[in-house]
């Protein structure tokens, strides 16, 4: 293993989020749900859609789509994370979801009305591709780097995604802005020419932290040969020793919570902007790119706070500001209000991705050296969260035809993170759960 905080390795790793957060912004975030918001809305079926002979809400299908993906990921990761372990593998594993989850978009390519069923399908395993690439390249975080730079190596991450995405973003910008500039007549073509760009950015940057991270040592007696059962073994071991670490099991409940918020939203928002406000694509993307400028600040103002003040009462603060946006969206009503929403949003979505990553982290004995798998079991929590927060979301708007309810209701989750979170500060802290508190 190279030595920790070894810079070509850091900004090696840090090129995982600038090469998959262009798939984050591109098609969760921006052109995808503005296309595909605006391409299956009809006059004659108004925003009802057929999807394998059921009828549903355009955005509700795009939001189950969404939840499966996540789903089947929860059941997966244990699986493959104790294989990774087992082989000492992972980085062959982050090769194989960047390439799925890269030509799916590629795939995304061909998305008209008439190819729903197959488009849905893909925008599924392209989010399967994300989840799966993420959780091994966060299990590299405790290996690459000391306790002591992790928030600062974590919010690195996130800054060069935010900055690749934008910098994609743009190119994609332009083709969906100025057609005429390059000839494009098909009105479709700009959005889905910006799907195939996502996918060879994608594979192509990926390139780079395949080339510099470590491969891993294989840990042949860990595990049952087993390798199904012996990956929820896993995740038991795990839970046991979590079990015995007050700190970190009342932290990951909290995070349970709030990321059903946290990732919800972030997952719906250009929905919402669509859907709600009719902000138009050219302007749902300007927002964006706000929101991703605005993020990079965030990562870094709350690693720095988190230095001064400790991880958690820098996440409490956080979480409460989440709350109030949820609010505010309920009560939205114009562009400009939603632009003001956005930017705060924005600074601390980056905030309390970065800061949760890295405060997991620091909960990990130094000790241990299955990483993989402590992180796989933040990756299912994180996963299960998510189906959780999207489905209640789905159904809410399918149930009252009103997203501005959905939005509403994810106040709940962060309440109830809230609560955990502030229950922390009356622990005593012990080891490393020292250092965020």
């Amino acid at each position: 293993m190279e030595q920790k905080n070894n810079k070509k390795i850091i900004r090696g790793w840090a090129m995982f989020d600038w090469a998959n957060s262009a798939y984050n912004l591109v098609i969760t975030s921006t052109i995808f749900p503005a296309y595909y918001t605006i391409i299956t809305t009809t006059k004659e079926h108004g925003d009802k859609v057929m999807f394998f002979g059921h009828k549903f809400v355009n955005t509700a299908l795009s939001t189950y789509a969404l939840a499966v993906a996540y789903l089947v990921m929860a059941l997966l990761l244990p699986i493959l994370s104790s294989t990774a372990d087992y082989k000492g593998n992972k980085k062959t594993y982050m090769k194989g979801f960047t390439y799925m989850g890269g030509l799916a978009c590629c795939g995304l390519f061909f998305f008209k009305l008439d190819t729903l069923e197959s488009s849905v399908i893909l925008f599924a395993l392209a989010a399967m591709g994300y989840i799966g690439g993420v959780l091994f390249n966060n299990s590299y975080l405790p290996e690459i780097a000391t306790v002591d730079e992790q928030d600062r190596v974590s919010a690195r991450g996130f800054a060069y995604g935010y900055v690749g995405s934008v910098l994609l973003q743009i190119v994609c910008f332009v083709f969906v802005l100025k057609p005429e500039l390059f000839g494009i007549t098909d009105g479709t073509l700009p959005a889905r020419l910006s799907f195939l760009l996502v996918g060879l950015w994608w594979i192509g940057f990926a390139q780079i932290p395949f080339a510099v991270l470590p491969k891993g040592n294989p840990n042949h007696g860990k595990i049952n040969k087993n390798i199904v059962r012996g990956g929820f073994d896993e995740l038991a071991k795990v839970w046991a020793q979590i079990r015995e670490m007050k700190m970190l099991k009342r932290y990951l409940f909290a995070f349970f919570f709030y990321s059903m918020g946290v990732q919800t939203i972030m997952l719906v928002a250009a929905n919402f902007g669509e859907k709600i406000l009719k902000l138009g694509a050219a302007k749902l993307i300007a927002t964006i790119l706000i929101i991703q400028i605005v993020a990079i600040l965030g990562a870094y103002i709350m690693s720095v706070f988190a230095k001064k003040y400790g991880n958690i009462k820098v996440l409490i603060g956080v979480v409460i500001i989440w709350i109030g946006a949820c609010l505010c969206a309920y009560f939205i009503q114009n562009e400009y209000q939603f632009y003001g929403l956005a930017a705060i949003v924005g600074l601390i979505m980056g905030g309390i991705q970065s800061l949760s990553r890295s405060t997991y982290s620091k909960f990990i004995p130094e000790s241990t050296a299955d990483t993989t798998s402590f992180f796989s079991f933040y990756d299912v929590t994180e996963k299960i969260a998510i189906v959780i927060g999207l489905f209640s979301f789905g159904y809410i708007e399918e149930f009252t035809g009103n997203m501005r309810n959905s939005a509403v209701f994810l106040v709940v989750f962060f309440l109830a993170g809230l609560i955990l979170l502030l229950s922390m500060l009356r622990i005593k802290p012990i080891g490393s759960a020292k250092a965020v508190i």
